[in-house]
């Protein structure tokens, strides 16, 4: 079969984002881009999924540094891939060391896990082909009801979400649960501004929100200290009789089922593990929202209106 369309999926070297591209690879239409800070690994991913008859390329991003996006974007619009069928924004990070600093001086957990995703699919919506999708992995621990044990998001508005540099690992557990709400709040607010437009490629654009449930063994923990990242590689996984926990196989095969409108032509919607569901009471303030756009936007050096045109 020839290849037909291509998904990117950022952090697709590793764990949900790996299992996210093997999933979506097995389909012999399909060409994955695997955009990912790690070379190396991404190239071991590319090779595993070639082994396994699937057709990957990976390309060198960080979103944390803003020329790096816009370079991995023009390498992709000069690539000439398969139509561009969906952007699954998987790449994450949880910082509970000490605050760390972008290049343009915004808190990296919030540039990594929003802004740089939210400039990758600014940047890429020319490219999207009819009907496409955008992704973002947020995760439950943006709801205060779900008690996940994690500090509750603290939005006042981007500027100071960006500019939090408080010491600590609860505040660095904090910046985390934040992005994720900004997920949510970049999801319902692009969705509401393609259904807006008066391009029909951009009404036809599906955006949706995608939380892949508790999934230890995963990298995610990388900065914890060495007893706490121990439990998170050995002991929780040990306890998923007790406690209900995901692979990044099942999440990522779950992933690439919406990504790839399994779930049908659905948008502005937060899926939790394989279904649609309500997200936390706060993410549906539209204010919030608005801020977090025009404010990315500026960040960014981006129009807020969205644009047939390349940027």
């Amino acid at each position: 079969m020839a290849l037909a369309k291509t998904f990117i999926v950022t952090g697709g070297n590793r764990g949900l984002g790996l299992g996210c591209a093997t999933a979506l690879a097995k389909d012999s239409s399909v060409f994955v881009v695997i955009g990912c800070r790690d070379v190396q690994k991404g190239e071991q991913a590319e090779l595993r999924l070639s082994e396994a008859q699937g057709h990957a390329k990976a390309l060198p991003l960080d979103l944390s540094v803003q020329a790096s996006i816009r370079t991995f974007v023009e390498v992709v619009r000069n690539s000439q891939f398969p139509p561009l069928a969906g952007v699954i924004c998987s790449a994450g990070m949880q910082n509970v060391g000490a605050p760390q600093k972008t290049e343009e001086g915004y808190e990296t957990t919030f540039a990594v896990n929003h802004l740089g995703h939210y400039l990758l699919t600014r940047l890429l919506l020319p490219d999207l082909a009819m009907g496409a999708s955008i992704t973002f992995v947020s995760s439950g621990t943006h709801d205060p009801k779900q008690k996940s044990g994690m500090p509750e998001p603290r939005y006042i508005n981007a500027e100071a979400v960006a500019h939090d540099f408080e010491p600590g690992a609860k505040a660095g557990r904090r910046r985390y649960t934040t992005s994720k709400l900004c997920n949510i709040l970049c999801t319902y607010e692009y969705a509401r501004r393609l259904a807006s437009a008066s391009d029909a490629r951009l009404q036809s654009l599906r955006v949706n929100a995608f939380d892949p449930g508790l999934m230890p063994a995963t990298d995610l923990a990388r900065t914890y200290s060495p007893p706490l990242r121990f439990a998170w590689r050995y002991i929780l996984p040990a306890l998923s009789l007790f406690i209900r926990m995901n692979s990044p196989e099942i999440s990522g095969s779950r992933l690439a089922r919406l990504a790839s409108g399994g779930e049908g032509p659905v948008t502005g919607k937060y899926f939790s593990d394989d279904k649609e569901t309500q997200s936390s009471d706060e993410s549906y303030d539209t204010q919030k929202a608005l801020d977090l756009w025009d404010t990315s936007a500026k960040m960014t050096g981006l129009p807020s209106e969205l644009s047939t045109a390349t940027p």
